[in-house]
């Protein structure tokens, strides 16, 4: 995948690209309309980008048990696409794990369209 010109220059010129943190209840259950708020803040407050799935608190997200690494991803790119998010806006998703896995999470990040 090649970056378009106008996401390069602003990489070159540099920016804010917060990472997304989990919006979690008290339950600690994924709370969805806290979590795309979350986004919709920050592309408000004026950063210019989201990085998702990125932060060390965020490894348990791929669990099996868990599944909340495409949710997550999916939930977020809508609020991107729909959201007004200032143009351009860099869209970085995360990936870890073995070979397998990182390769996994990179078909899917891509076909959400990180």
């Amino acid at each position: 995948m090649t970056l378009s010109p106008q996401v390069s220059k602003l990489l070159h010129e540099g920016t804010v690209i917060p990472a997304l943190p989990l919006a979690l209840t008290r339950e600690r259950k994924f709370d969805e309309r806290r979590q795309r708020a979350l986004v919709r803040y920050y592309m408000a407050a004026g950063s210019g980008g989201l990085a998702v799935g990125v932060h060390s608190t965020q490894f348990a997200i791929r669990d099996k048990d868990v599944r909340l690494f495409e949710p997550v991803l999916r939930i977020a790119m809508e609020e991107m696409t729909t959201g007004g998010a200032p143009q351009p806006f860099i869209k970085i998703a995360g990936i870890c794990g073995p070979t397998e896995q990182a390769l996994n999470e990179s078909k899917l990040a891509a076909s959400l369209g990180y």
